[in-house]
């Protein structure tokens, strides 16, 4: 039974968020686009996927005119096999996320985004290990530079045992206070039913600067109240620190 003591979009997700898979609170719009990026490390709600190393991480959008889309993102990982639970057994080291939904507006000046998001760990397992793919659903909503975004567990989240039905709330602001200057900032919480010791809060700020080409970079700090011991793998590494993280992202 595997729990997610090292437990989906860090700086490189803020970016990518506004084109692609974070908040999804971009306006409708026909045609494919999609996202290369290089972080220094990668956080998913904040908690580090990578060991606190570098990860490369990649992403691709289809959207429709009338508002629904398909997609999929991918990055790679190791916390899966620097678990404290079956050192040495799991060869998994990336993940694939594949999504789809609508968006749209209530009025003129609300819009939201309802969908569903599939996170998919391939790899070898040992016998008794309890999956870490996960399924989620999605509604989110934002008015100007501010938005929120709750997610929902169809499965067990991330291989913590009867843990369906836990649930993560996402607000964030997402400024531009001067032209190509955004300011980034996110709270938010993780519910981990029958696991209640693993919940925790974690936070964000940060800034991004867009160049022409697509081109931007990102630098935040990130921090959580996530329990040290819990969150902490087999190398002695507290992935719920306090840390800065550097990204550098191309859309297309």
């Amino acid at each position: 039974m595997s729990s997610r003591t090292t437990a989906s979009k860090t700086c490189a997700a803020t970016i990518v968020s506004i084109a692609l898979v974070g908040m999804g609170m971009a306006n409708a719009y026909a045609g494919t686009s999609g996202s290369l990026a290089l972080t220094s490390d990668y956080l998913f709600r904040g908690i580090s996927q990578n060991n606190q190393e570098p990860a490369l991480q990649g992403g691709i959008e289809y959207a429709a005119d009338s508002g629904f889309y398909v997609g999929s993102w991918g990055s790679n990982v190791s916390w899966l096999s620097d678990t404290n639970v079956f050192p040495d057994s799991i060869s998994n080291s990336v993940e694939l996320d594949f999504y789809g939904g609508y968006r749209g507006k209530f009025g003129e000046s609300v819009g939201f985004d309802v969908g569903a998001l599939y996170y998919w760990y391939p790899g070898d397992y040992p016998s008794g290990f309890n999956s870490p793919d996960t399924g989620e659903i999605y509604f989110g909503i934002s008015a100007g530079v501010f938005a929120a975004k709750y997610s929902y567990a169809l499965t067990d989240l991330f291989g913590y045992a009867d843990s369906d039905g836990s649930g993560y709330l996402d607000a964030a602001v997402n400024w531009e206070f001067v032209p190509t200057w955004t300011l980034n900032a996110h709270a938010g919480k993780q519910w981990i039913e029958n696991n209640e010791d693993f919940e925790y809060v974690d936070w964000k700020l940060g800034v991004t600067k867009s160049f022409d080409g697509g081109f931007a970079i990102a630098l935040a700090y990130l921090d959580t109240d996530a329990e040290e011991a819990l969150y902490t793998n087999r190398y002695g590494n507290y992935l719920g620190e306090d840390t800065v993280v550097l990204t550098l992202t191309k859309t297309f």
